[in-house]
């Protein structure tokens, strides 16, 4: 699945990258469980344990820089998906992660002219060069992973290639599929969405749909909570492509009525508090 390799660095750049992750650790100041659907901001990141994600794959390698395995040509470089830096201290070994830009891949580089100003002038560099930006997708440290780039994470780990399969599989589950008419209106309000699928493994995560007192509540209550959603003669949702989003609210029990205002409310994410 991955096949790294390793690069010398200056130590002026070791210095640079450095002070980089020192700032990026400084700035986080919460951690947030993992979940499909969480969200982090600016000083917060989601952690999740690293047996969780393919890390440890990437880990091996890095551990075992060869002299086979070092990058002695250009192409061995070019193209790469992601890089990563390794800092090895007496406390342990920190990895930190970014997803690659544009500048790292062989076609958008060839079609770019670099220029230099220097001596007052500028003047054409025919160096190959690579942008690496001081910001870190997501850290590995102690067993766990700490995220502050969700999308650029599952990028690159394929976390988006286990959603769809975990989608399948559970579209084929009778639990889930027994309280639908059919299944096919559903899968395809899904197909490949990123979001759509994080919200569905979150329905399966959450399983509402396998307490029938869950299920019943929702056939007494659904027209009063304004969901748009109808149901056959057996109880079975019949899913239809407008009703599909108030579907996935209801399963994912994020259509919520405030005893404050008095009304209802859609949330991204529910957080349980008593």
């Amino acid at each position: 699945m991955f096949n790294g390799r390793w690069v010398g660095i200056t130590q002026n750049l070791s210095d640079t990258l450095r002070g980089a992750v020192s700032q990026a650790l400084e700035n986080v100041n919460e951690t947030i469980e993992y979940d499909i659907l969480a969200q982090n901001h600016e000083t917060s990141v989601l952690t999740l344990g690293a047996d969780e994600t393919h890390i440890g794959l990437i880990e091996g390698q890095a551990a075992n820089p060869t002299e086979a395995r070092k990058v002695t040509r250009l192409e061995q470089i070019a193209n790469a998906e992601f890089y990563m830096l390794r800092f090895a201290s007496d406390a342990g070994v920190l990895l930190a992660v970014r997803k690659t830009n544009a500048t790292w891949k062989t076609r958008r580089s060839c079609n770019a002219l670099r220029a230099v100003f220097q001596d007052e002038e500028l003047d054409i560099d025919t160096r190959p060069a690579f942008s690496i930006e001081p910001f870190l997708d997501f850290f590995v440290f102690d067993g766990d992973v700490f995220v502050s780039n969700k999308t650029r994470f599952e990028s690159v780990l394929d976390y988006r290639a286990g959603h769809t399969e975990a989608f399948h599989d559970l579209v084929n589950q009778s639990e889930f599929s027994d309280i639908f008419s059919e299944v096919t209106t559903i899968a395809e309000f899904v197909g490949t969405n990123k979001i759509q699928l994080r919200r569905a493994i979150a329905i399966r995560e959450k399983g509402h749909f396998r307490d029938p007192n869950f299920m019943q509540k929702l056939r007494t209550h659904c027209a009063e909570m304004g969901l748009n959603i109808d149901f056959d003669d057996e109880g079975r949702i019949v899913p239809k492509p407008e009703s599909c989003r108030d579907i996935f609210q209801a399963l994912l029990d994020h259509r919520l009525d405030s005893r404050l205002s008095q009304r209802l409310y859609d949330v991204q994410s529910t957080e349980q508090v008593g």
